[in-house]
């Protein structure tokens, strides 16, 4: 699970400083750079999901999670002569031990349940080729780095700073005179780091650690595709829905023959998968059953069924409202992905009616806790907000374990100001206008129908 991320000079983002809790609300206004932090986790799956070795940061394209243009796009002010840094911290699944090789075996170096990487990237001005010549991991109090010899130079060398009761050092093998090279991606040390050294082998924990992290990210964009009166499936199992919640059928068939079971809250009875996502559809008051079936036997093409209340016809989900489409690949990827996952939304709720936000609120809470998912959510709805609010005043979700954000803009540069929910489900500092002046257009509304009615009386 992510924990924090610091970030310079990414987009709007003069200095971001975020922590992360198992569900996080990102509200605010638009172009206030909420889905600009969305992207920045994006180009770092994309980075590491990059074939290309020799690429730095890799800003997408169109097919890809994010396409984010150049460096000169993303980094603030356009100002490339400026470097993009960042410092991402997260929880392992398990506690971890590291040793040194130079000592005996069963000598433990550092053990850790958590990791954090930091790096920089910048543009040599000559060249205009992106750069990565700072790497650093923190682990156990220990931090493991990589940098050049001075500042300008190409030849790189291992770093470490320990605790005070540590005499951990590099050990160079002397054989190996060679110039070490510096980062790849933005992530990886240079293989060359783990021969020229006596005691770098575990440098690659900590690489696998974070590819392992980036791969349990998966991502929900706020554009939806349409549902279509019948879908092929070839019995592939995606990743995820797609992008788009264009491979959500694909995922609910693939779960569906692999037999998988889900259950509501922790101990309670597990349910087929494709019933959970009924179950949720009919919670939601959306539709009263919801079933994909064949539509001839060997066909491998199927259609998705569903009945409006107990008494109407099964129509196709195309012919019944649009919200029942837009929701379904979100309910589908809380279900989907692996335990202890970490879910990116953008506007889950959009199409859908305000009574739906509320109830798609709780379904992301519910899942949150019982799957051990970390979701992370950019919304304008004030009903999810409010429903947030809500759980957490019943004593249905703790406050610790939510982290709700306003997102500002002036001056060109992103603000982040973080709500203080309390125990009681109370905002503390609530932002002025955050959803609006509520209250004013509630008087002045109230006034215009006294002055319509005078002017009626009148008559």
């Amino acid at each position: 699970m992510l924990t924090h991320l610091h970030v310079e000079n990414f987009k709007a983002w003069k200095n971001l400083d975020i922590e992360f809790g198992r569900v996080v609300g990102l509200f605010g206004t638009n172009s206030s750079g909420k889905s600009s932090l969305l992207q920045f986790l994006l180009m770092l799956k994309q980075t590491k999901n990059a074939t290309d070795r020799g690429i730095v940061l890799d800003f997408g394209g169109p097919a890809q999670l994010v396409n984010l243009g150049s460096y000169k796009d993303v980094i603030h002010a356009h100002k490339t002569e400026e470097s993009l840094k960042w410092c991402l911290n997260w929880t392992l699944p398990q506690k971890t031990s590291i040793s040194d090789p130079t000592k005996k075996r069963t000598d433990v170096l550092a053990t850790d349940s958590s990791l954090s990487i930091e790096s920089v990237a910048h543009t040599h001005q000559q060249a205009n080729l992106l750069f990565s010549d700072s790497l650093k991991y923190g682990f156990g109090g220990y931090t493991f780095s990589i940098a050049p010899k001075k500042s300008g130079s190409t030849e790189f060398q291992l770093n470490s700073t320990e605790p005070a009761d540590s005499d951990f050092r590099f050990v160079r093998n002397k054989q190996r005179a060679w110039a070490l090279p510096g980062p790849i991606k933005t992530h990886l040390f240079p293989d060359q780091a783990k021969t020229y050294y006596q005691n770098a082998e575990f440098l690659s924990l900590f690489e696998s650690e974070y590819e392992s992290m980036m791969d349990s990210i998966y991502y929900l964009g706020p554009l939806r595709e349409y549902p279509k009166r019948e879908y092929p499936w070839s019995g592939t199992s995606p990743l995820d829905v797609g992008l788009r919640g264009e491979r959500t059928i694909e995922a609910i068939l693939s779960a569906t023959a692999r037999k998988e079971t889900r259950n509501l809250r922790y101990r309670s009875p597990h349910k087929p998968f494709q019933e959970m996502i009924a179950y949720w559809l009919k919670e939601l008051r959306l539709i009263h059953e919801f079933k994909i079936e064949e539509i001839g036997s060997g066909a491998n093409l199927y259609r998705a069924m569903v009945k409006r209340d107990s008494k109407s016809a099964q129509a196709l989900l195309t012919d019944v409202g649009f919200g029942v489409s837009q929701v379904l690949p979100a309910l589908v990827l809380l279900y989907y992905v692996p335990e202890g996952s970490t879910i990116l939304m953008e506007q889950p709720e959009i199409h859908l009616h305000p009574s739906v936000q509320s109830g798609l609120a709780d379904a992301i809470l519910t899942v949150a806790k019982s799957r051990n998912l970390q979701v992370i959510i950019e919304s304008h709805s004030e009903h999810l907000l409010r429903r947030f609010q809500r759980r957490v005043a019943d004593k249905s979700y703790p406050a610790a374990d939510m982290r709700l954000y306003f997102c500002d803009s002036s001056d060109g540069k992103s603000k982040l100001c973080d709500l203080d929910i309390d125990m009681f489900g109370e905002i503390k500092n609530w932002p002025q206008d955050f959803f609006g002046d509520e209250m004013t257009e509630i008087a002045e509304t109230r006034k215009e129908i006294i002055k319509r009615k005078m002017e009626v009386a009148a008559q």
